[in-house]
């Protein structure tokens, strides 16, 4: 491709993400065509110069004059347990809900905090990880907004223990656009929700800032920082969080590792500015809807590649450098006439797949992706990118010869996807390898090859078995058919198992965007139901996470 050209489709792709992309939906008619589509497939060599994906140091470098009081104050024997050294908001980023305690012991030991909750239930316990040590930091997470009640416990190597309890206050000031959000708790059974010691339900939304709340709705995190689409754990308890180079910039090419602290470890960034026909200057967003973690720490991002064709490309990321290692681009594991023939935008875009989540199964080495606008479902070797199975409404005879024998067969009473959102993989009970248990969100909208006699009637969140040796689909749970089209989505959501029996379910475009619903149900009982109305900007909840505030493996130290 000619380098005027690649500018030119930059620019095109402008249009498209700054207008559709935000919202992460897609368009929701149907979108196919005669007409065959004329644009070239880009080379691996062009979409990685176009990503121009790289690793930069902009935001710890900022953060080293707070590392460097932190680090002072740990070494000052002045700061004991009867008066440490108390920081909130340590990194800027959020004023109401965190703080760093910082003090010293004689003896070895090792720290567990409690914020005291207002109610009953919604007290959040962390132990710090870590050996026994006389140095401690404690980062606190899920502090209310105004005055807050910490209890210090601590436990000394020889067994023996003592408390402290500090009282903390904290900024009353919500940020503009949570303010504006209401959010109503109808339902909070707190003895059938999975919520334990430490855990809370964040909402991700489309843009502006994510937070997360406790059962009674009260917001115990929030970040400052703007997000689209992306905050993912892994692997050390931090998370990945796409935002933006400053609040006002139109698009969203920073992935930061950082944690609930906002204390920034890695930033990846992408290229932003790109070139119009008119010979003006635009920007562009890279990365959409999803990211994940691989056992090498390396990424998986979903991204657009630079051409006409967009969110059907995904890219892997180097965690050591930065770079692009492996390019996957869909036009190449999927029939031709599936992008040839699907209409174009008026902006000449081409949204045929519009990959909206991606799943990584370490038994097999693959990936598990949802295409919306394909309504489709499907799973391949991540090394070798061999298809394994393909689940669609698509008819099986309109499919080429050699993609039939990849095709799912329904059991009777099984739902066809529509529209679907968040695919994820669950263990399996039984061990055994032809065994799959996936779930993800069903928009239930016929956007290609979705079911016409059911779409926008209900959204739901679906459980389905993969026998992959007799190549069949069964659906073994569902929940949101029975809330009819009150809760009918015809764009985002989520589904989360967070228990054998429980499920956090994400409406989140409930009556065209202006709520978003959260539900938790214990098999088919609600359990918790909050609302959020007047999301600013369109800022909906574009997946519901129920999480801990402290990983397993999540340890401060200001030294790393």
């Amino acid at each position: 491709m000619m380098k005027g050209q690649r500018w030119r489709i930059f620019g095109v792709l402008t249009l498209i993400l700054l207008t559709v992309g935000l919202t992460g939906c897609g368009q929701t008619q149907k979108q196919t065509t005669t007409k065959t589509n004329t644009t070239k497939l880009l080379s691996v060599k062009q979409i990685k110069r176009n990503i121009g994906s790289h690793l930069v140091t902009t935001r710890a470098q900022k953060q080293e004059n707070a590392n460097q009081t932190y680090k002072t104050a740990l070494a000052n024997t002045d700061y004991t347990l009867a008066t440490p050294y108390v920081k909130v908001n340590p990194y800027q980023t959020s004023p109401l809900t965190t703080a760093l305690v910082i003090f010293q012991t004689e003896q070895a030991a090792k720290i567990t905090y409690t914020v005291v909750g207002r109610t009953e239930n919604t007290s959040i316990t962390n132990q710090v990880n870590g050996d026994y040590s006389t140095q401690h930091q404690v980062p606190v997470v899920g502090l209310y907004s105004g005055q807050n009640t910490v209890k210090l416990q601590v436990q000394y190597q020889d067994g023996t223990t003592t408390e402290q309890t500090l009282q903390v206050k904290t900024t009353t000031d919500l940020p503009e656009y949570l303010q504006k959000t209401k959010i109503k708790v109808t339902k909070n059974n707190k003895q059938q929700m999975v919520i334990g010691d430490n855990k809370l339900t964040f909402m991700i939304r489309t843009t502006k800032q994510s937070f997360a709340i406790d059962a009674d709705g009260a917001i115990r995190w929030y970040s400052t920082l703007y997000v689209q689409h992306m905050l993912q754990p892994i692997h050390n308890g931090h998370l990945l969080l796409l935002s933006k180079n400053t609040q006002s910039a139109l698009v969203y090419n920073d992935l930061l590792e950082t944690d609930y602290l906002g204390r920034v470890y890695k930033e990846y960034n992408f290229r932003a500015k790109t070139s119009n026909s008119d010979g003006g200057a635009r920007e562009t967003t890279v990365l959409h809807h999803d990211i994940i973690e691989l056992p090498n720490h390396d990424l998986v991002a979903t991204v657009n590649d630079g051409s006409d064709y967009v969110e059907d490309t995904m890219v892997v990321i180097s965690a050591k450098t930065g770079k692009i290692t492996k390019v996957i681009d869909l036009k190449n594991l999927l029939p031709q006439a599936m992008y040839t023939k699907y209409k174009a935008a008026k902006d000449g875009s081409i949204d045929w797949f519009h990959q909206n989540a991606v799943y990584y199964d370490n038994n097999d080495q693959s990936l598990m992706i949802s295409g919306r606008n394909q309504d489709m479902i499907m799973k391949f070797d991540l090394k070798t990118e061999q298809i394994k199975w393909i689940y669609s409404g698509k008819k099986k005879s309109t499919w080429p010869q050699k993609y039939q024998k990849l095709l799912l067969t329904p059991t009777k009473g099984t739902s066809i996807t529509g529209g679907q959102h968040g695919l994820n993989l669950l263990s399996d009970d039984n061990n055994d390898p032809n065994s799959e248990n996936i779930l993800l969100y069903d928009n239930n909208i016929n956007v290609t090859n979705g079911d016409a006699t059911t779409s926008g009637k209900y959204s739901q969140g679906v459980q389905y078995h993969i026998d992959t040796k007799k190549m069949t689909i069964d659906q073994t749970w569902a929940y949101g058919k029975s809330l009819g089209k009150a809760n009918f989505t015809a764009i985002i959501g989520y589904t989360q198992k967070v228990s054998s029996t429980n499920y956090l379910l994400d409406f989140g475009f409930q009556n065209n965007g202006k709520t978003s619903n959260i539900i938790e149900v214990a098999g088919q009982e609600q359990v918790f139901n909050v609302k959020l109305t007047n999301p600013s900007a369109k800022a909906y909840v574009y997946r519901a996470y129920r999480l801990p505030v402290y990983a397993s493996d999540y340890q401060f130290d200001v030294d790393q």
